[in-house]
Protein backbone atom coordinates (compact mmCIF):
# COMPACT_ATOMS: atom_id res chain seq x y z
CA UNK A 1 0.00 0.00 0.00
CA UNK A 2 1.37 3.61 -0.59
CA UNK A 3 2.14 5.80 2.09
CA UNK A 4 0.39 8.71 3.61
CA UNK A 5 1.79 11.92 2.97
CA UNK A 6 2.96 13.79 5.47
CA UNK A 7 1.10 16.78 6.86
CA UNK A 8 4.64 18.00 8.66
CA UNK A 9 5.22 20.65 6.08
CA UNK A 10 2.06 21.72 5.54
CA UNK A 11 1.57 23.02 9.20
CA UNK A 12 4.16 25.82 9.09
CA UNK A 13 2.67 26.85 5.68
CA UNK A 14 -0.72 27.34 7.29
CA UNK A 15 0.54 29.10 10.40
CA UNK A 16 2.50 31.51 8.25
CA UNK A 17 -1.09 31.95 6.61
CA UNK A 18 -2.66 32.48 9.76
CA UNK A 19 -0.13 35.16 10.47
CA UNK A 20 -0.37 36.97 7.48
CA UNK A 21 -3.99 36.94 8.00
CA UNK A 22 -4.00 38.35 11.39
CA UNK A 23 -0.80 40.99 10.71
CA UNK A 24 -3.77 42.11 7.52
CA UNK A 25 -6.47 42.54 9.92
CA UNK A 26 -3.99 44.33 12.05
CA UNK A 27 -2.82 46.66 9.56
CA UNK A 28 -6.52 47.18 8.27
CA UNK A 29 -7.96 47.66 11.95
CA UNK A 30 -4.86 50.74 12.50
CA UNK A 31 -5.88 52.11 9.11
CA UNK A 32 -9.25 52.75 9.77
CA UNK A 33 -8.97 54.02 13.34
CA UNK A 34 -6.36 56.70 11.58
CA UNK A 35 -8.99 56.96 8.90
CA UNK A 36 -11.98 57.52 11.53
CA UNK A 37 -9.67 60.26 13.66
CA UNK A 38 -8.77 62.00 10.38
CA UNK A 39 -11.98 62.23 9.69
CA UNK A 40 -12.87 63.47 13.42
CA UNK A 41 -10.43 66.33 13.16
CA UNK A 42 -11.58 67.42 9.71
CA UNK A 43 -15.19 67.83 11.33
CA UNK A 44 -14.02 69.53 14.15
CA UNK A 45 -12.08 72.34 12.14
CA UNK A 46 -15.39 72.52 9.45
CA UNK A 47 -17.87 73.07 12.41
CA UNK A 48 -16.31 74.32 15.35
CA UNK A 49 -12.50 75.37 14.15
CA UNK A 50 -13.44 77.11 10.92
CA UNK A 51 -16.83 79.31 12.12
CA UNK A 52 -15.31 80.74 14.99
CA UNK A 53 -11.32 81.18 14.07
CA UNK A 54 -11.96 84.43 14.45
CA UNK A 55 -13.15 84.68 18.09
CA UNK A 56 -10.23 82.30 18.64
CA UNK A 57 -7.76 85.37 17.11
CA UNK A 58 -10.13 87.84 19.25
CA UNK A 59 -10.17 85.82 22.48
CA UNK A 60 -6.06 84.65 21.71
CA UNK A 61 -4.81 87.14 19.30
CA UNK A 62 -5.09 89.85 17.64
CA UNK A 63 -9.09 91.44 16.88
CA UNK A 64 -9.33 92.07 13.20
CA UNK A 65 -11.42 95.31 13.26
CA UNK A 66 -13.65 96.29 10.36
CA UNK A 67 -12.57 98.16 7.77
CA UNK A 68 -13.40 101.57 6.37
CA UNK A 69 -14.84 102.99 9.61
CA UNK A 70 -13.31 105.52 11.73
CA UNK A 71 -16.11 106.05 14.58
CA UNK A 72 -15.85 103.36 17.10
CA UNK A 73 -17.81 103.03 20.65
CA UNK A 74 -18.67 100.63 23.11
CA UNK A 75 -21.68 99.28 25.43
CA UNK A 76 -21.00 98.43 28.92
CA UNK A 77 -22.77 97.22 32.13
CA UNK A 78 -22.43 96.00 35.60
CA UNK A 79 -20.43 93.24 33.68
CA UNK A 80 -17.13 95.22 32.64
CA UNK A 81 -16.68 96.01 36.81
CA UNK A 82 -15.58 99.22 38.03
CA UNK A 83 -14.09 101.56 34.62
CA UNK A 84 -10.64 104.02 34.59
CA UNK A 85 -12.81 106.62 32.69
CA UNK A 86 -9.49 108.60 32.47
CA UNK A 87 -7.83 105.55 31.32
CA UNK A 88 -11.12 104.74 28.85
CA UNK A 89 -10.96 108.37 27.32
CA UNK A 90 -7.39 108.05 25.96
CA UNK A 91 -7.76 104.37 24.98
CA UNK A 92 -7.87 103.98 20.59
CA UNK A 93 -8.46 101.63 18.51
CA UNK A 94 -7.02 101.47 15.19
CA UNK A 95 -5.70 104.57 16.08
CA UNK A 96 -9.03 106.18 16.84
CA UNK A 97 -10.13 107.21 20.32
CA UNK A 98 -13.82 106.22 21.51
CA UNK A 99 -16.26 108.18 20.80
CA UNK A 100 -19.88 106.87 22.55
CA UNK A 101 -21.02 104.41 24.99
CA UNK A 102 -24.30 102.72 25.12
CA UNK A 103 -24.85 101.93 28.89
CA UNK A 104 -27.39 99.15 30.09
CA UNK A 105 -29.58 101.04 32.28
CA UNK A 106 -32.52 98.67 33.26
CA UNK A 107 -34.16 94.92 32.01
CA UNK A 108 -37.37 94.35 32.70
CA UNK A 109 -39.61 96.21 34.80
CA UNK A 110 -37.82 95.81 38.22
CA UNK A 111 -34.38 95.92 37.22
CA UNK A 112 -31.90 98.71 37.63
CA UNK A 113 -28.34 98.11 36.14
CA UNK A 114 -26.34 98.54 39.24
CA UNK A 115 -23.37 100.58 37.62
CA UNK A 116 -25.55 102.55 35.36
CA UNK A 117 -26.14 105.94 37.34
CA UNK A 118 -21.96 106.05 37.85
CA UNK A 119 -21.38 104.73 34.22
CA UNK A 120 -23.91 107.40 32.73
CA UNK A 121 -23.00 110.39 34.17
CA UNK A 122 -18.76 109.61 33.73
CA UNK A 123 -19.27 109.31 30.09
CA UNK A 124 -20.68 112.47 29.68
CA UNK A 125 -17.82 114.20 32.37
CA UNK A 126 -15.15 112.32 29.92
CA UNK A 127 -16.62 113.80 26.72
CA UNK A 128 -18.20 110.78 25.59
CA UNK A 129 -21.81 110.71 23.11
CA UNK A 130 -23.56 108.89 25.49
CA UNK A 131 -26.94 106.30 25.82
CA UNK A 132 -28.80 104.29 27.43
CA UNK A 133 -30.32 101.35 26.74
CA UNK A 134 -33.02 98.42 27.88
CA UNK A 135 -33.15 95.09 27.58
CA UNK A 136 -36.32 93.71 26.87
CA UNK A 137 -37.76 90.69 28.76
CA UNK A 138 -40.97 89.13 26.43
CA UNK A 139 -42.80 87.41 28.91
CA UNK A 140 -43.22 91.33 30.72
CA UNK A 141 -45.64 94.03 29.82
CA UNK A 142 -44.02 96.24 27.89
CA UNK A 143 -46.00 99.16 28.31
CA UNK A 144 -44.86 98.46 32.09
CA UNK A 145 -41.54 98.13 30.63
CA UNK A 146 -41.37 101.52 28.81
CA UNK A 147 -42.36 103.16 31.64
CA UNK A 148 -39.78 101.71 34.31
CA UNK A 149 -37.28 102.46 31.69
CA UNK A 150 -38.38 106.00 31.38
CA UNK A 151 -38.53 106.32 35.17
CA UNK A 152 -35.13 105.24 35.59
CA UNK A 153 -33.85 106.75 32.52
CA UNK A 154 -33.19 110.66 31.98
CA UNK A 155 -32.48 111.90 28.83
CA UNK A 156 -30.60 114.72 28.06
CA UNK A 157 -29.92 116.94 24.66
CA UNK A 158 -26.73 115.84 23.46
CA UNK A 159 -27.61 112.28 24.14
CA UNK A 160 -28.06 109.23 21.84
CA UNK A 161 -31.65 108.05 21.45
CA UNK A 162 -32.83 105.63 23.63
CA UNK A 163 -32.43 101.86 23.14
CA UNK A 164 -34.19 99.16 22.61
CA UNK A 165 -32.28 95.66 23.13
CA UNK A 166 -34.39 92.85 22.33
CA UNK A 167 -32.69 89.31 21.89
CA UNK A 168 -35.50 87.05 23.54
CA UNK A 169 -38.89 85.59 22.25
CA UNK A 170 -39.81 84.13 25.27
CA UNK A 171 -43.28 82.08 25.14
CA UNK A 172 -44.65 84.54 22.25
CA UNK A 173 -45.40 84.02 18.63
CA UNK A 174 -43.38 86.45 16.01
CA UNK A 175 -46.32 88.64 15.92
CA UNK A 176 -46.64 89.18 19.34
CA UNK A 177 -43.44 89.99 20.06
CA UNK A 178 -43.59 92.36 17.32
CA UNK A 179 -46.94 93.92 18.59
CA UNK A 180 -44.87 94.46 22.27
CA UNK A 181 -41.66 95.38 21.03
CA UNK A 182 -43.78 98.18 18.91
CA UNK A 183 -45.70 99.11 22.19
CA UNK A 184 -42.38 100.13 23.39
CA UNK A 185 -40.84 101.87 21.18
CA UNK A 186 -43.73 103.98 20.25
CA UNK A 187 -44.01 104.65 24.43
CA UNK A 188 -40.34 105.96 23.94
CA UNK A 189 -40.04 107.87 21.44
CA UNK A 190 -43.52 109.52 22.77
CA UNK A 191 -41.68 110.76 25.67
CA UNK A 192 -38.51 111.96 23.78
CA UNK A 193 -39.23 112.73 20.22
CA UNK A 194 -37.25 110.62 18.64
CA UNK A 195 -37.01 107.13 16.76
CA UNK A 196 -35.52 104.96 19.65
CA UNK A 197 -32.42 102.92 18.57
CA UNK A 198 -33.28 99.67 17.92
CA UNK A 199 -30.49 96.87 18.99
CA UNK A 200 -30.87 92.94 17.93
CA UNK A 201 -29.10 90.10 15.68
CA UNK A 202 -28.68 89.47 12.12
CA UNK A 203 -30.41 86.60 12.43
CA UNK A 204 -33.17 87.81 15.34
CA UNK A 205 -34.14 90.88 12.35
CA UNK A 206 -34.74 88.49 9.71
CA UNK A 207 -36.55 86.01 11.20
CA UNK A 208 -38.74 88.17 13.63
CA UNK A 209 -38.70 91.86 13.33
CA UNK A 210 -39.03 91.63 9.96
CA UNK A 211 -42.16 93.67 9.00
CA UNK A 212 -42.08 97.12 7.30
CA UNK A 213 -42.72 99.16 11.09
CA UNK A 214 -39.41 98.36 11.95
CA UNK A 215 -37.29 99.32 9.25
CA UNK A 216 -38.28 103.36 10.55
CA UNK A 217 -36.09 102.48 13.58
CA UNK A 218 -32.27 103.14 13.81
CA UNK A 219 -30.39 99.69 13.25
CA UNK A 220 -27.90 98.35 15.73
CA UNK A 221 -27.05 94.75 14.69
CA UNK A 222 -25.16 92.52 16.59
CA UNK A 223 -23.34 90.22 14.24
CA UNK A 224 -19.70 88.94 15.29
CA UNK A 225 -16.16 87.70 13.77
CA UNK A 226 -17.03 88.64 10.30
CA UNK A 227 -15.11 91.58 7.85
CA UNK A 228 -18.13 92.17 6.00
CA UNK A 229 -21.75 92.71 7.11
CA UNK A 230 -24.04 90.82 4.22
CA UNK A 231 -27.30 92.39 5.79
CA UNK A 232 -28.85 94.48 2.82
CA UNK A 233 -30.82 96.80 5.20
CA UNK A 234 -30.12 100.43 6.48
CA UNK A 235 -28.17 99.86 9.87
CA UNK A 236 -26.41 102.68 12.44
CA UNK A 237 -24.51 100.81 14.62
CA UNK A 238 -22.81 97.44 13.83
CA UNK A 239 -21.79 95.51 17.19
CA UNK A 240 -18.15 93.16 15.62
CA UNK A 241 -17.25 92.09 18.81
CA UNK A 242 -17.70 91.21 22.33
CA UNK A 243 -14.42 90.14 23.11
CA UNK A 244 -12.84 93.81 22.68
CA UNK A 245 -9.84 94.66 25.14
CA UNK A 246 -9.16 98.57 25.94
CA UNK A 247 -7.41 99.92 28.68
CA UNK A 248 -9.18 101.18 31.74
CA UNK A 249 -11.78 97.98 31.30
CA UNK A 250 -10.26 95.08 32.91
CA UNK A 251 -12.89 92.21 31.72
CA UNK A 252 -14.10 91.52 27.90
CA UNK A 253 -15.74 94.21 25.85
CA UNK A 254 -18.34 94.65 23.05
CA UNK A 255 -17.31 97.04 20.39
CA UNK A 256 -18.96 98.50 18.07
CA UNK A 257 -18.60 101.02 14.67
CA UNK A 258 -21.16 103.60 13.46
CA UNK A 259 -22.33 103.33 9.89
CA UNK A 260 -21.39 107.51 9.07
CA UNK A 261 -19.83 110.67 9.66
CA UNK A 262 -19.48 112.17 13.07
CA UNK A 263 -21.57 114.77 11.88
CA UNK A 264 -24.46 112.44 10.89
CA UNK A 265 -23.70 110.97 14.33
CA UNK A 266 -24.05 114.22 16.03
CA UNK A 267 -27.29 114.88 14.24
CA UNK A 268 -29.03 111.58 15.23
CA UNK A 269 -28.74 112.89 19.43
CA UNK A 270 -31.62 113.97 20.91
CA UNK A 271 -30.44 117.93 20.64
CA UNK A 272 -30.89 117.79 16.71
CA UNK A 273 -34.16 116.58 16.53
CA UNK A 274 -35.96 119.95 16.82
CA UNK A 275 -34.14 120.88 13.99
CA UNK A 276 -35.28 118.17 11.69
CA UNK A 277 -39.19 118.49 12.40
Amino acid sequence: MPKKKSNAKRAPQKSRGLLLMKKTRTLLTRLFILAAAALFCYLIYIYVVAPYSAKWRALYGKEDYPKGYSIHGIDISHHQGSIDWEKLSKAEIDGEGICFVFIKATEGRSLLDENFNENFYKAREYGFLRGAYHYFKPNVSAKKQAEYFLKQVHLEEGDLPPVLDIEERGRLSAAELRAASLTWLRAVEERYHVKPILYTSYKFRLDVLNTKEFDAYPYWIAHYYVKDLSYKGEWKFWQHTDCGKLAGINHKVDLNIYNGSMYDLRRLCIEYQGEKR
